[in-house]
This record gives structure tokens, sequence and C-alpha cells, in this order.
């Protein structure tokens, strides 16, 4: 008889953005004369900058000649994105990341997802709270998780790290020691970001007790302060316990092409294994690599011009994150974020909850933003929105929520 792994019912009933877009449809149904504003889901909304469409353009060529044809991508990806990261993400911060530790694939979303399948089901994880939802539903849907508490919104198998304005967002080391620890930052949602000093402490902390940090950095281009590391590995001893994900879909607005990368140090080992030998020999069976068109126009992203055009293209994006965060604090919110990352952190007015701010928000001004609430539970009385939007939306949005309270 044919089962189902049960493990996906323990699940919300559906992906927070699923359910926000679902919610959003049916008021547009119901309301078809109103113009609707997005700053929820963070989708870049510039084109592409002119150096990787005229690359892709070229490649696009090139898969129209016998000549220079390319089919199957190797395993890691193209030597030549994997060089090309090697020596600007990694080299020219002091790290000492080889080619060989890149693999590249279709975007940190799928391989912070997938990378819990390379380590064992008993194994305890701590995450952020709140937090981006794929690293814990990523884990239910492996069982990794034991039972749920409905009270708490919490399951019994993952340590719960309260990110609060008492501490400035940043998690504390854990009293229980997880065997896996999910970091993101600079943070979303909360924008917060973290100093090489305290994230030192983390690397120490896995490197004593044997645990394993994923690392997020999807964010790290828009990174503004000095003294906040862009990489994990800028901290001594990083590679024996450290895998990180990187993303092109923010740094150069691919979420419609999809290219990403996540490193795994060869030093890295649980049980004196070599991760790197699991995650390729993952990587190679489950997955066929991004299209070489699409890792040319990522190599683009680290020509001198790519550089510079989408440098003014983040600036764009953190110009609007300013007009939010000026605007709504001017209005007497209280606003976080905004600084190192795209997102504003906000905290609802009075005792609302995050999703009955939501409601009002939707039906009063018609804005879309992302309650807190879905990113755990001290998420609670908070609200994300994000930088992404078109400035003109931008604008007229914070105007619209500034008329509310």
């Amino acid at each position: 008889m044919t089962t189902i792994n049960r493990n996906y019912q323990k699940l919300p009933g559906s992906y927070l953005f699923s359910t926000i877009g679902r919610k959003v449809r049916a008021y547009e149904s119901a309301h078809p004369e109103k113009r609707v504003i997005r700053l929820g889901i963070g989708d870049v909304t510039q084109p592409l900058a002119p150096k990787i469409l005229e690359t892709l353009h070229k490649a696009v060529e090139e898969m129209g000649d016998a000549e220079t044809f390319k089919g199957y991508a190797p395993d890691l990806g193209y030597e030549f994105l994997r060089n090309a990261i090697a020596e600007n993400d990694y080299a020219a911060r002091g790290c000492g990341i080889s080619a060989n530790e890149i693999f590249v694939s279709d975007g940190a979303k799928c391989d912070c997802g997938n990378i819990q399948e390379i380590f064992g089901p008993e194994n305890v994880i701590a995450v952020c709270d709140p937090v981006y939802p794929v690293y814990v539903d990523s884990n239910v849907m492996a069982g990794r998780t034991g039972s749920f508490d409905p009270a708490s919104q919490m399951f019994e198998k993952v340590v719960y790290m309260p990110c609060t304005k008492e501490n400035g967002f940043l998690p504390e080391l854990p009293e229980t020691v997880p065997d896996l620890i999910y970091l993101c930052f600079p943070n979303n949602p909360t924008g917060a970001a973290i100093k090489k000093e305290g994230l030192q402490k983390w690397v120490d902390y896995a490197n004593e007790h044997g645990s394993v940090i994923l690392y997020d950095s999807a964010y790290e281009a828009y990174i503004s302060e000095e003294g906040v590391p862009h990489s994990i590995y800028e901290c001594e001893g990083a590679e024996t316990c450290a895998i990180e994900f990187r993303s092109f879909s923010k740094t150069a607005g691919f979420t419609g092409l999809r290219l990403g990368y996540t490193v795994v140090p060869e030093a890295l080992t649980v049980e004196g294994v070599r991760v790197w030998e699991l995650w390729a020999r993952r990587h190679g069976t489950k997955y066929n690599g991004a299209p070489y068109i699409v890792q040319r126009a990522g190599e683009a992203v680290y020509s001198g011009e790519g550089r510079r055009q989408i440098r003014t293209q983040i600036a764009w994006y953190m110009e609007n994150a300013r007009i939010i965060a000026d605007g709504l604090s001017a209005a007497g919110y209280e606003v976080y974020g905004g600084v190192n990352a795209p997102y504003i952190w906000l905290r609802t007015p009075g005792m609302m909850t995050s999703w009955e701010f939501f409601d009002e928000l939707l039906e009063t001004a018609n804005v879309v933003g992302t309650p807190g609430s879905g990113f755990g539970p001290h998420g609670e009385h908070y609200f994300r929105l994000t930088a992404f939007g078109r400035r003109e939306d931008t604008v007229e949005a914070i105007a619209r929520i500034r008329k509310l309270h």
C-alpha cells in the first residue's frame, strides 16, 4: 500500500507567501477598482543591468553555433564562473576559499532547503526567531522536528533563538547545543546585521561543540557599514564549521534568471567524513546545473562595468529603504532595518497582531506587506516591508500608510 511522507502534514496549511498571495487575489477580485501596491515579497523590479543583458545575448548566440554550443554544465558549475566567484567574493576579502569549494546552483532558496539532506535525521537544528520559513519547513519535511506545540507554534527538536529589539535582533548563543545552526546576515526579515566580532563568537562556539553553521548571506551586497562581514569565512576557523549560501537574485536582479552558489570548504568534516564529498554526491545526483547562458551572465556581474551598474541598482533600492524608514519614523512608527538590508522591520501600532495589521493595510491603504508572525513566534507584533518596489509605488505606499494612524 502506498503511503505518504506524513511529515508534510506537520507543516502550516501553506507557505507564508502563498497565503499572502491568496488573500491579496481575493481582495482584488472583490475590489477591482482598487490599485494594490505590493511591498511584501522581496522580488526585484529593476530590469537587468545593461552589461548582464549584453552578455546574455552573446551567450544565446553561442548556443546557436555548433562550435560554441553547450549541453550539460559541469557538476560544480562552469570554471569561469567559479573562478570569478573565488577571486572576487573571497580572495578579495582575504578568505581562503578555492573555486573547487564552490557549487553553482539555481538559487540560495533551493540550497538552503536541500542542504539538510546530507545530515542525519537525529540532528537538532537552531534557528533565529523570526526566521526565513524555508529553514524550518525543509527540516519539517525531513522529520527533523519532533512534535509540534500549537500554543507556542514551536517544534520540539528545534532550538528557537529569540531576536528581539532588546538584543538588537541578534541571536544569543544557545544553552542547548544544536547540531545545525542556521544564521542569516544581513537578516531576513529584520534587516539586522552582525559585526565581525559577534560572528566570530558563533564560529568559535560551533568549533568548540562540533556544530555546523549554515550561513545565508544572500543580502551581503547591501552591507553599507564598516565592520560587518560579507562572508563568514572572514572569521578565523570558519572553514572547519560553516557552509555559506549566496545568491545573485537580490545582488544582480536574477530572481527571474535563477543563479546562486554554495560554499562547502574541504576542511569541513562531520564524524570523520568530508561534507564536501556528500554535497558533491547530492549535487551530481539530483541537479543538472544552472544554464550556460545564466552562468555567463553571472560572470558578467564581476566585470568592471557590471559591478558599477549593479552598485547603482543596489543604491536605488536602498534609497527606497530610506524613504520607507524615514517616512514611517516621521509618522511615529517604531522602525528597524533598512541600513544593511533592503527590508524594513516595523512594530505594529498598539497591540495589533501582525495579521490584523496586514488586513488593515490591505483593506484601508491597499498596501501589501508581510506579517511578522509568519516568520516565527517572536515576529508577532512586527511587520516586514520590502524596498524592492518601484519608486513611485514606494512613495505612494508610505503616504497611504501614514494616513492610517
